[in-house]
């Protein structure tokens, strides 16, 4: 394996690798829209969380060693037939088929062997790195065995009792990371770091794109199914032009600007933890565009009146206080001014779903779009007024307190 250096950039086989996680994004809004309710978003959400540890796993060792190097290329292209399988057989974990092999334990048997490629990988890859392979072992121990079992006891349950050993799985494993601490973990270009976390909310809002077309998927092409894609699309790009053009940008020079602990710590807050909610609300947003599409296309069963009803009038624009939350975090957590508006605007859209469930679905979405495509503005003007009155103040602030 071949160490990588501070200029160290995305490769092409990090860019292949990610291919398998749009189809299994995919699959999550797959398996929350077969059956909208309440326990299947949290289900939804608990499979997604999954996924994206899986994910993040491997952006973290592709900072450190090249990914497009011959051991490594070759765990790559493993983990993604792993992951692949994983997909498949995402929209039954909570609801198994008739027939076939057990969905929820080849999703945990996968799932793990993903995880355990990892701590392997890393372990080969740092013969001389003995704070690392202390973390390694730790983190067999607290954040990969104990979940595990879980997620195994899980699968012998069914409903809701599967659901809450499952999450129980996940807090386990996400606190078990605080719990092993930093040392031995590094991230050698910031550059990359941050590239790679960009690609993946690119890929989210991408599948939001492709959700908007299965939802209209089979109905004919009318004004209002035009009306409605470029509504979605609109809302898609606001929330692009919020991460790229207003917060991603801060976060990256913050990582640069730190070293050793302090810039691990900061790459786990922030891009291992606070992007979930960003790649999470896309996911529960684009459940309710599909949704829009295709009661805007079915014209034989609903009228252009009909409103969004129960949980996909929530996840519409509650995914996008989910995202607008996160990046309020991110803000705060990168350059400390407060994010106000990001804040009142992720409230609002997180309490919003009892007023589109009495607006037209069409005209919920239009709206939904022009508010964030108006925060965008606001945010804007705020962000830029904050980096000339206090940009140097603050890079001084963070310096003292450290990470």
């Amino acid at each position: 394996m071949v160490a990588t250096g501070q200029e160290h950039r995305v490769t092409p086989a990090e860019l292949f690798f990610d291919l398998v996680f749009v189809y299994a994004i995919t699959q999550v809004t797959s398996l929350m829209a077969g059956a909208p309710s309440p326990v299947r978003v949290v289900g939804g959400m608990t499979v997604l969380a999954l996924l994206w540890w899986c994910w993040c796993c491997f952006s973290w060792l592709g900072n450190v060693v090249r990914a497009d190097s011959g051991g490594l290329l070759g765990v790559l292209v493993t983990v993604m037939a792993v992951v692949f399988v994983v997909s498949l057989a995402v929209p039954q974990v909570f609801a198994d088929a008739a027939g076939g092999l057990p969905a929820p334990l080849v999703f945990v048997l996968s799932y793990g062997a993903v995880r355990v490629l990892h701590l392997v990988s890393y372990w080969i890859s740092s013969p001389g790195d003995t704070a690392l392979r202390r973390t390694l072992r730790r983190t067999a121990l607290l954040s990969v065995a104990p979940p595990f079992v879980l997620l195994l006891v899980g699968c012998a349950s069914h409903g809701v009792p599967r659901l809450l050993l499952w999450l129980g799985a996940v807090v386990i494993d996400y606190g078990g990371i605080y719990v092993t601490g930093s040392t031995g973990w590094r991230i050698n270009s910031p550059g990359h770091f941050s590239e790679r976390y960009g690609l993946i909310v690119i890929i989210a809002l991408g599948e939001s794109i492709v959700a908007m077309g299965v939802g209209m998927a089979g109905y004919p092409l009318t004004p209002a199914v035009l009306v409605a894609c470029a509504a979605g699309l609109l809302l898609a790009a606001g929330l692009w032009a919020l991460y790229f053009r207003r917060f991603g940008e801060p976060a990256e020079h913050r990582l640069a600007a730190l070293d050793g602990d302090e810039r691990t710590r900061f790459g786990r807050d922030v891009y291992t933890f606070l992007h979930l909610p960003l790649v999470a609300g896309v996911v529960l947003c684009a459940l309710g565009m599909k949704k829009v599409l295709k009661q805007v296309a079915d014209t034989a069963d609903y009228g252009l009146a009909e409103p969004l009803h129960g949980t996909v009038a929530w996840s519409l624009t509650g995914g996008v206080g989910v995202f607008l939350l996160g990046a309020a975090a991110i803000v705060l957590r990168s350059s400390r001014p407060r994010p106000t508006a990001l804040l009142v605007a992720g409230v609002l859209c997180l309490f919003a779903g009892p007023l589109v469930a009495r607006v037209p679905a069409l005209l919920a979405l239009a709206l939904l779009a022009l508010a964030v495509l108006g925060l965008v503005a606001v945010h804007g003007r705020g962000t830029h007024t904050a980096g000339a009155d206090g940009a140097d103040g603050a890079d001084g602030a963070d310096g003292a307190d450290g990470a």
